[in-house]
């Protein structure tokens, strides 16, 4: 097996447990390296911290899956990481007769980095982030089916992802029936039915699972507006919880459609409007106000040059959003960028309420569910922020 060396003043990172080698860190190979080859990465003195993947088109040449030296990432290593995945969110009550959706495997959170997995029922749906990991595919598909009894098997694999990392991504049904192309499950209570065709990122946030019960909570009586609902989990949340009403505002009119479906399937009433979310609030000012709005849109900030980008269009958003709220009202905020993490986020808040003349009060703050565990050496893994405040 080749080596990977890290130049010497790299280690530590490494050393306490971060799993990512970046190309400015390594000396650079005597020989050409195979893309998704198993590697040996050690220290500037010859000493191992671990074994990894490695990824030469990627600026993150090595993802560690292993310290130990003489493990290779073979179906054993591929079981016994599974069977401890299910074991951590068995513990955190995953499944459930409420909810038989979770995250099964959070990459670098399960130490199997460039894979992830998440349950729908009996239909599990598949990432591959890493050429490696993609190479691999058929290892990971028959260690899946072996330790759950699954239906089917769906590939979401991203696009973009593949391009960087150079290699082929897929996209629908790798296993089982082709009717699990339309993900049916349970989750905290209520049923949904999303197609694979709709599907955004693996088809469903779970990681806003935490969000979701406290939004229930706080609704009661309170006239909300989703913005960017995609299909209506935050929406369903408020309306159970006793919302007065609840709209729900998105730019996909399939997405509002299954938004429409899932409220009727649960006994809901909730209105929709199509449209951009940004022109919505700034059309919606001196129509109607709201007691409670949930701001979540998607991915502001892929990389950390679109960080100041990013803070502007939440600044703005923040600042559309508190002139539509009733004085005292609730606003929450969300970022799923770990470069607009919760520190950013909150000053935005701060700062797009102040640019219309209030002032924000932090409440709380959310982050991923349990199911999408983080390594204490990996602040990059908490990636889902949240902020509840009050406007006034």
């Amino acid at each position: 097996m080749q080596e990977v060396q890290i130049k010497p003043g790299h280690v530590q990172p490494i050393w306490a447990g971060h799993p990512w080698v970046f190309a400015q860190a390594m000396v650079p190979p005597k020989q050409p390296l195979e893309a998704g080859a198993e590697v040996l990465v050690v220290d500037s003195e010859g000493k191992p911290l671990g074994r990894g993947l490695y990824s030469p088109s990627s600026a993150l040449r090595v993802r560690l899956f292993t310290r130990d030296p003489a493990e290779a990432l073979d179906e054993k290593l591929l079981r016994v990481r599974l069977e401890r995945a299910l074991t951590v969110r068995r513990s955190y009550g995953l499944p459930s007769a409420e909810t038989n959706a979770f995250r099964w495997i959070y990459a670098e959170g399960d130490q199997l980095p460039g894979l992830i997995v998440d349950v729908f029922g009996e239909t599990a749906v598949v990432q591959f982030g890493t050429v490696g990991m993609a190479q691999r595919r058929e290892l990971v598909l028959k260690a899946l089916t072996n330790t759950l009894p699954l239906r089917a098997v769906v590939e979401q694999s991203s696009a973009f992802a593949a391009k960087t990392e150079g290699f082929e991504a897929l996209r629908g049904v790798i296993f089982g029936e082709a009717s699990s192309a339309t993900l049916r499950f349970k989750e905290r209570g209520f049923n949904y039915e999303v197609p694979e065709s709709l599907a955004q990122k693996t088809g469903f946030y779970l990681d806003q699972r935490p969000l979701r019960d406290r939004v229930e909570a706080l609704a009661k009586g309170r006239r909300v507006l989703d913005l960017f609902s995609y299909v209506g989990s935050i929406s369903l949340a408020a309306k159970r919880g006793g919302a007065e009403r609840v709209l729900a505002v998105d730019s996909s009119e399939p997405a509002l459609t299954v938004l429409k479906e899932n409220a009727e399937r649960n006994r809901l009433g909730i209105d929709t409007l199509l449209g951009d979310a940004n022109e919505v609030v700034r059309n919606l000012r001196g129509k109607e106000r709201f007691d409670l709005i949930i701001c979540d849109p998607p991915k502001l900030a892929p990389r950390r040059s679109a960080r100041v980008p990013a803070e502007k269009l939440m600044r703005r958003l923040v600042r559309d959003c508190s002139e539509l709220l009733t004085p005292g009202g609730i606003l929450i905020v969300s970022s799923c960028s770990a470069a607009l993490d919760i520190n950013t986020l909150t000053r935005t808040l701060a700062l797009g309420a102040r640019d219309a003349g209030h002032n924000a009060t932090v409440l709380e703050r959310v982050f991923q569910g349990a199911d999408h565990p983080v390594p204490a050496a990996f602040s990059e893994g908490l990636y889902l922020s949240s902020v509840i405040s009050v406007v006034g």
